[in-house]
């Protein structure tokens, strides 16, 4: 008789920081030109220049998230390190928006390192955390299971991405602090506490992880193999017999 295998509980806790992580990233997002313009007190297109050149490096990041997860450091690590670097970019841009006493060029310095930090976090561990996630099934035994899971994870991404979405603006706008009409180091500040939110969460399940070694990567295996056929069709003599695929 076969056993019947129970629902990992260590998924909750993925859940859980990846609710937490996709409120903290939206969040910032929301109203990041609008700080721009009005704080920091760039024009309209310089803001949209900086605003989608932090997104051209939030999605460029997870190329180089999943070589280091599959060749290096493994799932969970590249996890927990890449949540940390999050996590201080977060803080960096809320600490930015209420330091009134520096210039304003600091201020945008730190803004833009605490950029570059988010976006190297949040990009990095966005080909991490599903992938881990469905570590922690075992197959086929647990096939139905990991499709619920996926249904519940994808579902919080977009449930987090959304309530962020309103509650951020909403904070900017509802109260007043420092003497502003608008209130940018709290709607700043909750996605930064959410990320150190989301790393708890993910620690707390430490226990229950599956965790597996990292042994290569696709990526570098592929581009490694497309070099090695390139180089072999340079240098290939006349003598050779031509191939009709440069593989």
């Amino acid at each position: 008789m076969s056993t019947i295998l129970k629902y990992p509980k260590s998924v909750w806790y993925i859940i859980g920081n990846e609710f937490c992580e996709r409120f903290s990233y939206y969040g910032l997002k929301a109203i990041l030109v609008l700080f721009f313009t009005t704080i920091q007190e760039y024009d309209h297109d310089t803001s949209i220049i900086i605003f989608h050149m932090f997104l051209v490096c939030t999605y460029l990041s997870p190329l180089f998230g999943a070589i280091i997860a599959d060749s290096y450091w493994g799932k969970y690590k590249t996890i927990f390190i890449l949540s940390i670097v999050h996590a201080i970019g977060n803080i960096l841009v809320a600490v930015a928006s209420f330091i009134i006493s520096i210039s304003l060029n600091f201020q945008r310095l730190f803004t833009i390192i605490g950029l570059l930090l988010t976006s190297i976090g949040a990009g990095g561990i966005k080909p991490c955390v599903s992938s881990f996630g469905g570590d922690q099934f075992i197959l086929p035994d647990q096939e139905d299971h990991l499709r619920k899971f996926f249904s519940v994870f994808y579902f919080t991404i977009n449930a987090g991405a959304l309530l962020s979405t309103f509650i951020t603006p909403e904070l900017r706008k509802s109260i007043q602090c420092f003497g502003k009409d608008s209130c940018f180091p709290l709607a700043f500040g909750v996605p930064a506490i959410l990320m150190l939110i989301s790393i708890v969460f993910f620690l707390s399940g430490k226990n229950l992880y599956k965790i597996n070694k990292p042994v290569s990567s696709i990526i570098t295996t592929s581009i490694g193999c497309m070099f090695y056929a390139l180089k072999k069709k340079i240098t290939a003599s006349s003598n050779e017999a031509k191939r009709k695929d440069w593989l």
